[in-house]
């Protein structure tokens, strides 16, 4: 490729991302670049409203569309796939979390609509577990479709005519989940079963060293937390949440 062509295409990229600070390539007629201008922006604008579309509704068409806008003149994505675009709205979203000129529960908002995408789309494999194994004695082995997320903002509550300005006192605690059948579901949770939760993804631990760390942040009783517990993680291996224990 010579790099007169190479430069002709880098002018035409960044015009059609950001045609008002780019001016195009010499030669091309402006209907012509139009068509193109229209024909990418509304590729990416209509594959982020079928994603997004609680954020698309809250802030309105035009608010929407400069939103989008800016993501597509100003972010570098790290994939050119069309299915992962979505989560790098939310990358880009996340790091303009401070930014005034946007609300402040976008970001948790973004990510909330693009779990469920990110789930359904996954491919993770559960690491090696025996489906009967102890749950107290053994390691309980969390699927790798089974996300435990805690928002700062009321993210089930933010829509259309209902865009808050201060956060509660207590975060959203939810328990992400897909079934056998494809299924993604949303689980409102405690605070405190997000904590195990969160702990069970981080650490190797047992079912009985989990319960423990639970009472001790709590400062509940250990041996009923270890016997409420154990009734929680066998519901969750029944609902297919845990998967059983590590194999050796």
């Amino acid at each position: 490729m010579s790099e007169l062509l190479r430069e002709q295409q880098f002018t035409l990229a960044r015009h059609l991302r950001d045609p008002t600070r780019n001016a195009p390539p010499p030669g091309i007629e402006d209907r012509r670049l139009r068509v193109y201008r229209e024909l990418f922006f509304g590729a990416i604008e209509g594959l982020l409203a079928s994603g997004f579309p609680v954020i698309r509704e809250t802030l309105g068409t035009a608010r929407w569309q400069a939103l989008v806008r800016d993501f597509y003149a100003e972010h570098r994505s790290s994939t050119p796939l069309f299915p992962r675009i979505a989560g790098e709205f939310v990358a880009y979203l996340e790091a303009r979390a401070d930014d005034p000129g946007l609300p402040p529960w976008l970001p948790d908002l973004a990510h909330y609509e693009w779990i469920e995408q990110a789930l359904y789309v996954s491919d993770a494999v559960a690491a090696p577990h025996n489906a009967d194994g102890d749950l107290l004695t053994g390691v309980p082995v969390l699927s790798p479709l089974a996300i435990a997320l805690a928002y700062r903002w009321p993210v089930t509550e933010i829509g259309p005519g209902h865009a808050i300005d201060i956060p509660p006192e207590q975060p959203t605690t939810l328990l992400v989940h897909r079934d056998a059948d494809h299924g993604v579901h949303f689980i409102r949770i405690t605070p405190l079963i997000h904590h195990l939760l969160a702990s069970l993804q981080a650490n190797a631990w047992s079912g009985r060293e989990h319960l423990a760390a639970l009472a001790s942040a709590v400062g509940a009783d250990p041996a009923q937390m270890e016997a409420h517990g154990l009734e929680l993680l066998q519901q969750l291996h029944a609902q297919g949440i845990l998967l059983g224990t590590a194999s050796p």
